[in-house]
């Protein structure tokens, strides 16, 4: 594998693990910014807070990556690999129970 693909999926394990790290934060945050009752200077103190944290920590930064081209479109999301390298493995019977398909 290249340099520059294995430092694309090292970025995105670490976006991954960030985000991990950060849902609870930012989920308590962005509940206290919906909520309709609370005073406004809360909700504008919470969504400070929610600016603040990192910007790799949110889920819409990720993309499916294929663990071993780094490839970004095309990605089984069950399998973490691009639909190139898994039909190869999958010829090659590399892949417990996949078959190709004859009718």
């Amino acid at each position: 594998m290249e340099i520059q693909k294995e430092n694309r999926n090292i970025h995105d394990h670490q976006r991954r693990q960030m985000a991990a790290k950060f849902e609870l934060k930012r989920k308590l945050f962005k509940a206290f910014i919906r909520d309709p009752d609370l005073p406004t200077e809360v909700r504008e103190q919470q969504q400070y807070k929610l600016a603040k944290l990192p910007r790799n920590s949110s889920f819409t930064r990720l993309r499916n990556r294929c663990i071993f081209t780094g490839r970004p479109r095309g990605v089984y999301q069950f399998f973490r690999m691009s639909r190139i390298v898994f039909r190869e493995l999958a010829s090659r019977g590399a892949l417990n129970g996949i078959k190709k398909a004859s009718w």
